[in-house]
């Protein structure tokens, strides 16, 4: 019997295939995971996947990308699939040709019948009998993912689905969705929002009757078995949105206290004091993350009770945050040896003589970091750190692309001719970082590069834009907003006619990035007309509720969310 797990990213798929696995074979079923534990049973597959994900390949093409999906599946197919299932196996796949059909047709617009044709040829007959769809809200997936990473720190680059933004999850969830109902004697559609041991036995369960009935009565008897889906509620109003909002991430966090925690990035105040204290003992790096920018009393008592255990995370918190303000530079101070890396990069954006001090205090131990503090300072000072992490490293600029990462970090929003000689040699290695760099720059060498660069990386292209207003700025927000949210992203409070056609265009497409656009402008009248449609549409939605809390709290979306 051959299973499949499907969803997108952060949907939980892994693990709950990992643990179905694990009973199945204590219930003395002989399984072959192709996936365990996050890892492809064929090396060679390993090795496709990283190539086809790294984010560094910026010119790989979506039709070449499609190739090297279908290859990966094609070595792990013949080297361990097969043979398995030969051998009377139960086979459990982490993901399957469903993932480069949903990449390819609905993640990056290739032709639906070029994919289907071509994976038709590459799969040579082989289906799987029974497909797991792991279905999940795509902002409760964001946040698992980065709770986990914040949690369990890689070194892995960065992927490159996330060059397209975070509207890619949502593009990949309804595909996924409308295979699985246009295959329903194959596809059992879980949604994972509830505790995860309940979840693995149900799909355990699933996977043995199948074996001991077959897989058209088991998907019978499953659906037939989950309860009816809870009603979406009453209509939410923009006085009750925050409570909705709570009450949910109350819940979560009982199930998975590090998404709740990073749900809560950016609040404070008395309606959420008492939840981020609970989560402070569960889920502390996450907590720390959340914080950052963050000076109210009760994020500073956070930061001196898990100081002693955390220190990086404490460090890293106080990014935002001016030495002007109580209890930052005594922080800074105490943590200059156990985190000084973490307290340098820290200091990005201040400008005060404390700052410049501990930056020459810091650099020898950890140059990268007070580099990369330096980001949008053109000032003689600035550049004579630069040159001089320059000076023994600048001739492996062009073959390093983490060295060349931290340089374009350390001349971020800088359009002087110094800072693009160092953009010039580091595009071949490290064209996202450079990409990255562009922050609010309005000079034409940054729009010919974001021209050029829109539609394989319209994330960084996108954010570089920052709070730019000007008609080039416009056009390229209007030729991405079908595709990308953060092309919504940008205009936070803007009440130009443009920014109100944007809003109205991708209501729909991306509510919650909607609902946080409308910033400051939610006292006025055409504010509060759009935050109010919003929510009556979509206030299921834990994305809304949570922009329209933070209207409601008047709180921005914060420095740890903008820097995601």
């Amino acid at each position: 019997m051959f299973v499949v797990f499907e969803g997108i990213d952060g949907s939980g798929k892994t693990t709950i295939s990992n643990r179905v696995v694990r009973r199945l074979a204590e219930r003395g079923i002989d399984t072959c995971h192709l996936r365990q534990d996050g890892k492809f049973a064929s090396s060679v597959t390993e090795a496709v996947r990283s190539l086809a994900r790294d984010s560094r390949n910026l010119a790989l093409v979506p039709e070449a990308e499609l190739l090297l999906y279908a290859a990966r599946e094609v070595q792990l197919t013949e080297e361990v699939l097969r043979p398995a299932l030969a051998a009377g196996k139960v086979v459990v796949a982490d993901r399957y040709l469903y993932t480069a059909e949903v990449l390819g047709r609905f993640g990056r617009g290739l032709d639906p019948e070029w994919v289907s044709s071509l994976l038709k040829l590459v799969a040579r007959g082989l289906a799987p009998d029974l497909v797991v769809l792991v279905d999940v809200e795509p902002a409760v997936a964001r946040a698992r993912r980065k709770a986990s990473k914040l949690q369990e720190p890689t070194n892995k680059p960065p992927s490159r689905k996330g060059l397209a933004g975070a509207g890619l999850a949502q593009r990949l969830r309804a595909g996924y969705l409308q295979l699985a109902a246009a295959e329903p004697e194959r596809f059992a559609v879980v949604d994972n929002d509830a505790e995860l041991e309940t979840m693995v036995s149900r799909i355990q369960q699933l996977i043995e009757a199948s074996l001991a009935r077959g897989v058209a009565r088991a998907l019978v008897d499953f659906r037939a078995d989950v309860a009816p889906a809870a009603s979406v509620g009453s209509r939410v109003s923009p006085s009750d949105a925050l409570e909705r909002f709570l009450h949910k991430v109350g819940a979560r966090a009982e199930l998975e206290p590090g998404v709740a925690a990073f749900l809560l990035t950016g609040f404070f105040g008395a309606p959420v004091d008492a939840l981020r204290r609970r989560l402070a003992s569960s889920a502390a790096r996450v907590v720390l993350h959340a914080l950052t920018g963050l000076a109210d009393v009760v994020s500073f008592e956070l930061r001196q009770q898990l100081v002693k255990a955390y220190p990086a995370e404490v460090a890293a918190s106080l990014l935002g945050i001016g030495n002007d303000v109580e209890g930052a530079r005594e922080l800074r101070l105490e943590l200059l040896e156990r985190a000084g890396a973490d307290v340098a990069a820290s200091l990005r954006g201040l400008l005060d003589n404390e700052s410049f001090e501990l930056r020459e205090a810091l650099y020898d131990r950890h140059p990268e970091a007070v580099l990369g503090s330096l980001a949008a300072q053109g000032g003689a000072w600035a550049w004579r750190l630069r040159e001089r992490f320059l000076e023994t490293r600048r001739s492996q600029l062009a073959e390093d692309a983490e060295l060349a990462a931290v340089v374009m970090r350390g001349v971020r929003g800088l359009g002087d001719a110094r800072s693009w000689e160092l953009r010039d040699v580091c595009w071949p290695v490290a064209p996202v970082a450079v990409l990255k760099s562009l922050a609010d720059l309005d000079d034409e060498r940054s729009w010919r590069l974001r021209e050029e660069n829109l539609s394989r990386a319209p994330r960084p292209v996108l954010e570089s834009l920052g709070q730019l207003r000007t008609d080039r700025a416009w056009q390229l927000r209007e030729a991405a907003a079908e595709s990308s949210k953060e092309a919504v992203d940008g205009i936070a409070g803007a009440d130009d006619e443009r920014a109100w056609a944007l809003r109205e265009r991708c209501a729909e497409l991306w509510p919650s990035t909607v609902v946080k656009s409308i910033g400051a402008l939610r006292d006025t009248a055409r504010g509060r007309a759009l935050l109010e449609r919003q929510l009556a549409r979509y206030g299921h939605e834990l994305g809304v509720l949570r922009n329209a809390s933070l209207l409601a709290l008047d709180l921005p979306p914060g420095t740890a969310e903008s820097e995601e």
